[in-house]
């Protein structure tokens, strides 16, 4: 550091500020952190430039936080920083100001950035009846530029972290959606007796939705679409819980009843009612053409067979509502050839258009009676389209899956 103090010394008072500039430059290019960055700014205040005292208080997540201070009494940082210094935008000598400021305090340098208030530094002299200049009116221009350059440097080492957290935060949702991803069957039902596809796109990177097919004997498989409330990682999390003890489940039992019982219990267990999760279970014999199905709270699915649209609603609670499910009621129904079921969860059927009007005001049906009899792929294909059509410019407000089924 360069003194200026006394009258040897050989560096005149441009070259000082000059150096100084450079100096604080110099420790935020090498990333010094905030701490350090304010005890160099302070002993340049004090040893320096023999400013009396001083207080800097910084926006710290909308919190005023004290982040320098010296010579300073513990009621002078008592200051209402929202009522006594907002309106100040500029330089202001406090006791011309008449705002209520602490007159221990001779000036106020607000520092703003982007038209943000990132700090206020308060200056004031010790000896206020001193007859020499006051070394804050002498050095002001150059101390509110100190004060700019330090406040601006940590506010973009705030940022900075900021964008770090963001990026980690993104590269585990990131990591979360492949896992996801993973869990879902990749390899769906497409023979002669029953050809299955499928569609998601989670509101976020991931998200609450969940579908599977699972073939449990040569003959019987069992379909089932399911949604958490909430969303996110912890959603998700959930959900893969869900289907790991629904596939341990179907290896050992197919009545659909003891299995919606069960998860009943493992996802109360988790959640403990807080949250719950709405699930369609279906199981289909191809030799018989049964599809025994429940549905626990889920919007009801759509069987098209014989020109005519049947919804598939009845069932039970939502899973971990209750400790118990208080009654299921298991629908059997005879499956007709060339008939289409769709399974889907409410981020479709709750999409909106202009008008506010949802998806499953008749233009869920509507839609599905023109396309119920191509191959399930086009199917989805051809309802996401009608989707998009039907909202507009109105976002996705939710997960959103769904099952196109063919009986053969």
């Amino acid at each position: 550091m360069h003194e200026i103090q006394g009258k040897d010394n050989k560096k005149s008072v441009k070259d000082f500020k000059l150096n100084t500039l450079l100096e604080i430059t110099n420790a935020i290019n090498n990333n010094l952190p905030e701490e350090q960055l304010f005890i160099l700014f302070e002993y340049i205040l004090q040893n320096q430039l023999n400013i009396g005292k001083a207080v800097i208080f910084i926006n710290q997540d909308n919190v005023w936080q004290v982040v320098l201070q010296y010579n300073v009494k513990k009621e002078d940082l008592m200051i209402n920083i929202e009522h006594k210094l907002k309106k100040v935008t500029d330089i202001t000598v406090l006791n011309t100001a008449r705002n209520g400021t602490s007159s221990s305090f001779d000036v106020v340098i607000p520092i703003h950035h982007q038209s943000k208030a990132l700090a206020y530094l308060l200056l004031g002299d010790l000896d206020e009846q001193a007859r020499t200049p006051s070394p804050i009116i002498k050095h002001l221009g150059f101390i509110q530029t100190l004060a700019n350059i330090t406040a601006v440097a940590v506010e973009n080492k705030r940022l900075e972290r900021e964008h770090l957290e963001q990026e980690k935060l993104m590269q585990e949702l990131r990591m979360a959606n492949q896992m996801q991803e993973m869990l879902l069957p990749k390899q769906l039902p497409d023979n002669k007796k029953l050809q299955i596809s499928a569609f998601y796109k989670p509101h976020l990177e991931v998200g609450g939705d969940f579908y599977d097919v699972i073939e449990i004997s040569e003959t019987e498989t069992v379909i089932c679409m399911a949604d958490v409330s909430g969303k996110g990682i912890s959603a998700a999390l959930m959900m893969a819980n869900f289907q790991a003890h629904l596939r341990a489940n179907l290896k050992v039992e197919s009545d659909l009843e003891v299995v919606m019982n069960n998860l009943n219990d493992v996802v109360w267990s988790n959640a403990f009612g807080d949250r719950y999760i709405t699930c369609f279970m279906a199981k289909y014999d191809s030799n018989s053409r049964v599809l025994e199905y429940i549905n626990a709270a889920h919007p009801a699915a759509q069987l098209i067979q014989n020109k005519r649209i049947k919804e598939l609603g009845q069932g039970c609670v939502g899973l971990g509502m209750f400790e118990q499910i208080p009654t299921i009621n298991k629908t059997s129904i005879v499956i007709a050839k060339s008939s289409t079921m769709m399974l889907y969860t409410d981020g479709i059927t709750e999409t909106v258009d202009d008008s506010e009007i949802q998806f499953q005001d008749g233009e869920m049906q509507k839609a599905l009676k023109n396309i119920s009899q191509q191959e399930t792929q086009v199917i989805n294909t051809m309802l996401m389209d009608a989707l998009d059509k039907f909202r507009g410019k109105n976002p996705y407000t939710d997960d959103v899956a769904l099952i196109s089924c063919r009986f053969f």
